[in-house]
């Protein structure tokens, strides 16, 4: 049997879409928030989430800026990404760690999550430009909306607390 010929242009091809070698490691830091309320009729848990552009389930974070701890990012990023100004931090629930390519550099991601509690019911959030949406969730439905895992573990703990707090 003879040997089928490689398609004439394949390796260059191939070649042309590799990508250039990693040329450093950026390490960055950001906090948000598991953001909850209870609901105003069932006392159920609800949790707020944010909806990226590529339509996954998140929380609101951010970078921490520049003389300001992980606890400032946190309640500010909420400020920002869901115009929700009456929150107040519960505590810190745990981090997660997400690493990414970004052209020639590989970056090391750490986000500092926190329990934020809505003390105001009627407080309406707000979703900035960039985001497809936002939403409260039923704490359940919550933790299988959100798009990454080591935040689904990090709501369950955060659940755990919410109950003994709320």
């Amino acid at each position: 049997m003879k040997r089928p010929r490689p398609i004439k242009g394949l390796k260059q091809f191939v070649r042309s879409r590799r990508r250039p070698p990693i040329q450093e490691v950026v390490r960055e830091t950001t906090a948000g928030g598991i953001i909850y309320r209870r609901a105003k009729n069932s006392k159920e848990i609800e949790i707020l989430l944010v909806q990226d552009a590529r339509d996954r389930w998140t929380i609101p974070k951010g970078h921490v800026e520049e003389g300001e701890t992980t606890q400032e990012t946190a309640l500010r990023e909420i400020g920002e990404e869901t115009g929700l100004k009456d929150i107040k931090i519960m505590g810190w629930i745990g981090k997660t760690n997400f690493r990414y390519r970004r052209e020639n550099s590989l970056v090391l991601m750490v986000t500092h999550v926190y329990l934020a509690k809505s003390l105001n019911y009627n407080e309406v959030p707000q979703r900035e430009d960039w985001m497809n949406g936002i939403k409260w969730f039923p704490a359940s439905e919550a933790i299988d909306a959100v798009a990454y895992e080591q935040l689904n573990k990090l709501m369950l703990v955060g659940m755990k607390k919410m109950r003994e707090t709320a």
